[in-house]
């Protein structure tokens, strides 16, 4: 595997997505940007072939969201509807559901968005509430959802339901439970939305769910319904893949901002980037950021081959590697910038918020420690 030297193909679409990202920029049009990069095939780099995609994996996809976020203009609906939602229905749905959406996710006519993070649940995943339970050839999905990225402009929201009631937690065993993909389209009777007021910046808005006796015929389950876990973590790899790239993005954005800013700023002999006390700390997080970069193509590259063990270790190590460095990086490009770092002008001050995302969703530093803890290094289980 030679994921740390990129081909010629990926630098390639590197410097073009780049070039995208330029023209749009830091006030970009979400719209008008997401039909662009959709005409130019790069919304749906992931998707097969056959149904209307580029046929790539998560290192094309992760490049172009990484590309456009160091533009300053990152579409977070890349992480959810192509990423997730795009190659869960890839590899589980079926015939008709390929069909049915996976052309318009790729051309970017269709988006989908993603319903797992419930109020009461959290980190724990397997104190999911949201029911699904049989009435004839029909399903009935029960529950609630919350800060689910987009809903109001995706056409439909692949939620997670399971099959069985919430397990005794005094039995420790987490085999039971069975979590199961259904496709929501968004005016589906019973399916209610609410906007939360979130301090976040961004053009996608977060919403809580209500599922009230949502009635849905049997052709909306994705993939098997005893398959479990196995489904379910075919989307969250890519979504800790992406998050990385986004993360990364971001962290590369703001640097650039401080590294310019740096060089023609002067207030004694020299620019202030000439001072080692500017210099260095940027010089750190331009490190910290290409040693995530690796991570994340190593993840990727697992990913796309098919490991799906490996990739779950690399992607929780890539989002982990890339929170921790766009958290570093938009810090030190603000302290760089001194008071001129909290101007509308320059971009930097939203990005405070925006960075802490990475490390928050869509699962904790600490969450990941515990996984790199007792996954990777054999030490006990501590929840």
């Amino acid at each position: 595997m030679t994921a740390a030297i990129e081909s010629q193909e990926h630098k390639d679409l590197r410097a073009a997505v780049a070039a995208l990202g330029t023209r749009h920029g830091r006030g970009f049009d979400r719209q008008a940007l997401w039909s662009e990069a959709a005409k130019l095939g790069y919304l749906g780099v992931n998707l097969p072939e056959e149904h209307g995609g580029g046929g790539g994996g998560m290192a094309e996809l992760s490049i172009v969201l990484e590309e456009l976020g160091a533009a300053g203009c990152p579409l977070l609906m890349m992480v959810v509807s192509p990423a997730i939602c795009g190659t869960v229905i890839a590899r589980f749905g079926t015939d008709e559901q390929k069909r049915t959406w996976l052309p318009g996710l790729a051309d970017g006519t269709r988006t989908m968005a993603f319903g797992i993070t419930e109020p009461d649940a959290g980190s724990n995943s397997h104190r999911i509430t949201t029911t699904a339970r049989r009435d004839g050839d029909d399903w009935i999905l029960t529950g609630r959802k919350v800060f689910i990225s987009g809903v109001d402009i995706a056409d439909a929201t692949l939620i997670v339901g399971r099959t069985e009631a919430v397990p005794d937690e005094r039995a420790g065993r987490s085999g039971s439970l069975k979590p199961c993909l259904f496709i929501v389209p968004r005016d589906t009777p019973g399916f209610h939305r609410s906007q939360i007021d979130m301090e976040l910046h961004a053009a996608e808005k977060q919403f809580e769910l209500t599922l009230d006796e949502v009635r849905l015929p049997a052709a909306s389950l994705v993939g098997d319904e005893d398959a479990g876990l196995l489904q379910l973590f075919a989307g969250l790899n890519p979504e800790r893949i992406m998050t990385a790239a986004f993360a990364i993005g971001m962290g590369r954005y703001a640097l650039a901002t401080a590294v310019d800013y740096a060089t023609t700023r002067q207030v004694w002999k020299q620019p202030i980037g000439g001072h080692q006390a500017i210099a260095h700390p940027l010089a750190q997080a331009h490190i910290e950021l290409e040693l995530a970069r690796l991570m994340m193509q190593r993840a990727a590259a697992l990913y796309d081959a098919g490991d799906d063990v490996g990739a779950g270790e690399a992607a929780n190590m890539a989002k982990y590697a890339a929170g921790e460095a766009c958290v570093k990086a938009v810090d030190q490009a603000v302290h760089t910038l001194g008071g001129n770092g909290l101007t509308r002008e320059y971009g930097l001050a939203q990005l405070i918020t925006a960075a802490r995302v990475a490390r928050i969703a869509p699962v904790s530093r600490e969450m990941i420690l515990n996984y790199v803890s007792h996954q990777s290094l054999g030490l006990p289980k501590s929840y």
